[in-house]
């Protein structure tokens, strides 16, 4: 039976694809096989020698400590694109109430005070204070056009919007999902420029940190909105908040509040709303569980931030290993070398490396032997051995 600890809330419709009688989830444990999470920080908390797997029910995986489960050979998993369509509506949100000046309007109404009489006069004579602006014909810079920022794009383009897009490192799929109406931009700074509203949809990482800074803010359209969904950091808030007490920046929305946002009256901040959504939760559950059961129980990895994708249809005889290990020269020789020293015959294998990484999937004839994992543990630059 295998052990999963749960840190926080995870929904009951992904808890629920574990079949009772071979999963026992908790977290109570202190021997897990696996970890599900979604914002508990994992920094700090002891990695134990049990540990297969961590599982993120959501995209960001800032909380795990990704360079220290490599090392120990430990999947990460994440669920890309499971939230996506929730985060897309709530930037279709942020830009409205910019656009129409929705906040500011619902505090108006909400401070007048009198009969009904005096209420409606003040509603009348105030709301000239509230005239806002359309989308339609406006133009949407997207950056990071993966399972979010696609969604972002479309949704922008079929509202009217002209929506130009930049992601250096565009996937086939994502390419194959986007519409032809989005215009790619070559470099950041060509889509800053011409950006009514910009909007970030990418990891936070040492190369996108303050990828909006003073001097792209600069570069914006007077009055550009700049949307903020993505991770605290990507923006330089300082800078940001220098250009909207200069009216050079209309407004600014992000999921990421704190405490030098709050005072400013074109400063929209949400409380990481982005994935809360009952369909976007659940959706994150279910996949995360399903790439935890078909890695824990076939060795398949599936959506890991730090494995490299491997899927191998499991083989009707004998049995499986799983293998992680630094990406050097002859390590598949030498693991063949076991086996064969051994007289186990290979039915199939797959090897895919990823950077610094690598994993094997082997389907082996003959008996179980136990023995085997030992042996293929004693090779150097072997990180964790599995046999299923």
């Amino acid at each position: 039976m295998f052990s999963v600890s749960t840190f926080n809330n995870i929904a009951s419709r992904g808890l629920d694809l574990f079949p009772d009688h071979r999963y026992r989830v908790d977290n109570e444990t202190s021997a897990p096989d696996a970890v599900l999470l979604r914002s508990f920080n994992l920094h700090d908390w002891p990695i134990p020698d049990s540990l297969k797997a961590v599982a993120r029910a959501g995209a960001g995986v800032n909380n795990v400590p990704v360079d220290a489960m490599s090392a120990r050979g430990i999947p990460v998993f994440n669920a890309p694109g499971a939230n996506a369509n929730a985060v897309k509506e709530l930037v279709l949100a942020g830009m409205l109430m910019v656009s129409r000046n929705l906040g500011l309007a619902v505090e108006f109404v909400r401070g007048i005070d009198g009969d009904e009489q005096a209420f409606h006069q003040q509603v009348e004579q105030a709301k000239k204070q509230f005239v806002g602006y359309e989308l339609h014909g406006l133009t949407l810079g997207v950056v990071g056009l993966g399972a979010i920022g696609v969604q972002v794009a479309n949704m922008a383009a079929d509202l009217g919007m002209n929506v130009l897009g930049y992601d250096p490192e565009l996937t086939v799929a994502s390419a194959l999902r986007l519409s032809s109406r989005i215009t790619q931009e070559p470099s950041m700074d060509h889509l800053v420029a011409k950006a009514d509203f910009l909007t970030f949809h990418i990891p936070l990482n040492d190369a996108t940190r303050h990828m909006l800074n003073a001097k792209r803010i600069l570069q914006l359209p007077p009055g550009a909105v700049v949307l903020n969904f993505s991770r605290q950091g990507i923006v330089d808030e300082k800078a940001l908040l220098h250009a909207l007490d200069q009216d050079r920046v209309h407004g600014y929305v992000t999921d990421f509040p704190s405490p030098w946002l709050n005072d400013h009256k074109r400063i929209i901040a949400l409380p990481h709303l982005g994935a809360s959504t009952r369909q976007a939760e659940e959706n994150c559950a279910m996949m995360v569980v399903r790439q935890l059961i078909d890695f824990l129980e076939y060795g398949n990895v599936t959506n890991s931030v730090n494995f490299p994708e491997a899927v191998m249809p499991r083989a009707e005889e004998g049995f499986r290993l799983a293998i992680a290990n630094a990406n050097v020269p002859n390590m598949v020789g030498q693991i063949s070398g076991v086996l064969a020293d051994t007289g186990l015959n290979i039915i199939d294998m797959l090897n895919k490396s990823r950077g610094q990484l690598a994993y094997t999937l082997i389907d082996v004839a003959g008996e179980t032997d136990h023995r085997i994992v030992d042996r293929i543990l004693d090779i150097q630059g072997v990180l964790s051995v599995r046999l299923i």
